[in-house]
């Protein structure tokens, strides 16, 4: 029995390695956190530049935000109160707003909602009721993970019957007192 050296099982480990993975490239990072945005006086005061900022927000297809599996559809920021979901589960909050994406493709459902919620900010609305249906649960599925990845949306959940129950979202936008 000998004994073997063990720089030389290293060295053969990562040659072995590095044949082994000759020719991979680099998988590039495609997670997007975007970033709680600071609203400025000026920014406020043109509005120009802050409805093109507004409409340019992507919603990613990647990104799973963690929310409840079971029950209604729920969420809510880490900074929001959790009496203020239970606010909008009860329909204290009644929506100045409708988007109706019923027969809307993804990306259609996509830019609707992000033009709402630009449109939210800037008006000051601060309550917003997203219809997408329930069809073959698409929308259904998609809206509050693409909801959940916007700076602006506070909290959301399943709508009260008379704003669409099981096929609707209320949606709690943060706006800024003017």
């Amino acid at each position: 029995m000998s004994k073997k050296n063990p720089d030389s099982e290293l060295y053969d480990d990562f040659s072995l390695f590095r044949e082994e993975v000759q020719g991979v490239k680099k998988l590039q990072q495609d997670t997007i956190n975007p970033p709680r945005r600071q609203i400025s006086k000026q920014t406020r005061e043109s509005s120009g530049v802050r409805r093109a900022a507004d409409h340019s927000f992507h919603f990613s297809d990647e990104f799973e935000p963690l929310l409840k599996e079971e029950g209604p559809t729920q969420y809510a920021r880490s900074d929001v109160s959790k009496y203020e979901v239970k606010r909008l589960r009860r329909g204290v909050y009644v929506p100045d707003i409708f988007l109706d994406m019923h027969g809307m493709t993804q990306q259609e459902a996509k830019r609707e909602l992000g033009a709402m919620l630009a449109e939210c900010v800037k008006e000051g609305i601060s309550c917003a009721c997203v219809m997408h249906g329930i069809g073959k649960h698409i929308l259904k599925q998609k809206a509050p993970l693409w909801l959940a990845q916007h700076p602006d949306v506070m909290a959301f959940h399943q709508a009260p019957l008379e704003f669409g129950g099981d096929g609707a979202l209320l949606v709690l936008v943060e706006v800024q007192e003017k």
